[in-house]
């Protein structure tokens, strides 16, 4: 067994190659420098205070609570301090890039796409019997029995059946389409007939339909959503050409690439 090993540069980007995963590194680095450039285009700059703010919510975000934790933290990432900064940055150009974008747009994109941020409260038990799941279906609808006995006695995952099959509160994007289609149309509390998908059928009891308010969280949710559908048209259209140090990579890569493209 090796005590310790030496990687080359040579060799990491060897090992990006075989991994398939120039493509996303190459998408990345459109990405960084096209923040950059939009951001700089518009006027838009970093205070020392706003990135110090930056840098305590990326600490936060990866809980680096101590100095201690963040050193740590960034000799595994091979990051020096400068780079930390620089992930602050970019983090925060994007937000004020997004904002100087796209905040005016929030409100008419939000009532255009209401239904897409309605949620649910739901409880879901999974069965593989479809003649089982009518019989529970009928007998809690007829109040011989509960959905949570139905819980209890059908979902075989101990922490899932101690939480009654509780599925969270997930907004209609999360559902399956054809689960959606009937959670949506419930008047809770309700359980669903039994819905039957890729021969599992599914007991589901909505607890509640939760309309979606243009609050904060939300805001920015769906600035980034515009955000990013932005920056995948702009790298769509930017041929991206890398270059290696050695030519016997470069071409055939760049060939690829464009083909790909």
């Amino acid at each position: 067994m090796f005590k310790t090993m030496n990687v080359s540069q040579k060799e990491i980007i060897e090992q990006l190659k075989i991994s398939c995963q120039v493509p996303s590194l190459l998408e990345a680095i459109a990405s960084r420098k096209i923040i950059f450039n939009t951001a700089k285009e518009a006027g838009i700059t970093v205070e020392n205070e706003e990135l110090q703010e930056a840098a305590d919510a990326l600490r936060a975000a990866n809980r680096l609570v101590k100095a201690e934790d963040t050193w740590k933290w960034l000799q595994k990432h091979y990051l020096s301090l400068e780079d930390f900064e620089q992930i602050a940055e970019i983090n925060l150009l994007s937000l004020k890039l997004a904002a100087h974008l796209f905040a005016d747009k929030v409100e008419a994109y939000f009532y255009e796409n209401q239904l897409n941020y309605l949620a649910a409260v739901t409880y879901e038990v999974v069965l593989e019997d479809e003649d089982l799941a009518w019989e529970l279906f009928y007998a809690v609808t007829e109040g011989e029995i509960t959905f949570q006995d139905v819980t209890r006695q059908h979902i075989q995952n101990p922490e899932l059946r101690r939480a009654g099959g509780y599925r969270g509160v997930k907004n209609r994007q999360e559902f399956k389409p054809d689960i959606a289609a009937a959670v949506f149309v419930a008047n809770p509390p309700e359980l669903l007939k039994p819905i039957i998908i890729a021969q599992k059928v599914h007991l589901i009891w909505v607890e509640e339909i939760i309309q979606p308010k243009l609050e904060q969280q939300l805001c920015l949710k769906i600035m980034g959503e515009l955000f990013a559908d932005w920056l995948k048209q702009q790298i769509a259209q930017v041929e991206i050409i890398p270059h290696f140090e050695s030519d016997s990579y470069s071409q055939p890569v760049q060939e690829l690439l464009r083909i790909a493209s």
